[in-house]
């Protein structure tokens, strides 16, 4: 049992108060999730260049050696946000070099995710603790995806924490259990794919990113992971453009969305959406089995 929240606001206005409403949400599944919990955030894309989440599992954060390695070894720009153990490395240099050059010289470091707008946070511990942590309360942006949870198929560390990521501007978050995530694997790691952990969610992002990458458009993708991924699963997607949901075919794990002119919000239980402004006054309905729903900004 999992946690999922996702908010998407429809308005720029309300980009401020994207941390401010989360932060409940996500509060509001710590019953459902306890162990970890996650955020990916999504702003305005830049221009130019990349954004690539950073993260220091455990030990002391060196974020100035890892500035310092940076400018000293890439031209161009680099600038680093820090939020405590994780940061936010803006980069003008290609993301795929910057990737291999943090790897090879700051292995402890972990890279959660790439993309123009994304920024990606995730830990172990209660949803409050995290979201104090990291202050999300105080992020801004047009969309975010959220989990809290409750681990039942693999270890409790940030590395199996959600949202997972693969290519750029792009996370998954889930509640369920995938039966066939080792089939999945199997299918992908020759095309290339490398797999970080043994989390069946992990290969269930990774498989809609490739078939995205392969040219579907995300329902294409999904309706392809209908044939592929077998279990229960409440999939909610983050990607540049906006927010898509689905349920497996039997509608077991639980979700509800809240619309209104100002916002979607999505969460695995209505507790988690009640302090919402205008909430009730909101087009409530639970999404059904086998169907692909999607918001964007535009």
């Amino acid at each position: 049992m999992c946690g999922i929240v996702g908010l998407l606001m429809k308005k720029p206005a309300w980009d401020e108060r994207l941390g401010e409403l989360l932060v409940p949400m996500l509060v509001g599944m710590t019953e459902r999730g306890p162990d970890s919990a996650g955020l990916a955030v999504f702003s305005t894309a830049l221009a130019s260049g990349s954004k690539i989440s950073l993260f220091y599992p455990s030990g002391q954060p060196d974020w100035q050696g890892v500035a310092d390695s940076l400018q000293q070894q890439h031209s161009g720009e680099h600038h680093l946000q820090t939020r405590g153990a994780h940061a936010v490395l803006t980069t003008s240099t290609d993301a795929q070099v910057i990737k291999a050059f943090l790897q090879a010289t700051h292995p402890q470091l972990a890279i959660l995710s790439v993309g123009s707008s994304i920024d990606l946070y995730k830990d172990i511990g209660t949803p409050a603790q995290i979201a104090e942590r990291y202050q999300f309360g105080a992020l801004a942006g047009s969309h975010a995806v959220g989990h809290t949870r409750m681990a039942t198929e693999s270890a409790v560390t940030p590395a199996h924490a959600h949202p997972f990521t693969a290519g750029r501007d792009f996370c998954v978050v889930h509640n369920g259990s995938l039966s066939n995530p080792h089939k999945v694997r199997r299918k992908l790691e020759p095309l290339g794919i490398h797999f970080e952990t043994d989390n069946d969610t992990e290969a269930a992002c990774r498989f809609l990113e490739w078939r995205m990458r392969e040219g579907d458009d995300i329902n294409a993708a999904i309706e392809q992971g209908f044939e592929e991924l077998d279990g229960f699963f409440t999939f909610l997607i983050g990607t540049g453009d906006g927010l898509a949901l689905v349920r497996d075919p039997f509608a077991c794990k639980p979700a509800i969305v809240a619309e209104t002119d100002d916002y979607v919000a999505i969460a695995s239980e209505f507790r988690s959406l009640s302090h919402l402004p205008g909430v009730k006054h909101a087009r409530l309905f639970e999404p059904q089995p086998r169907t692909i729903y999607s918001w964007s900004r535009a």
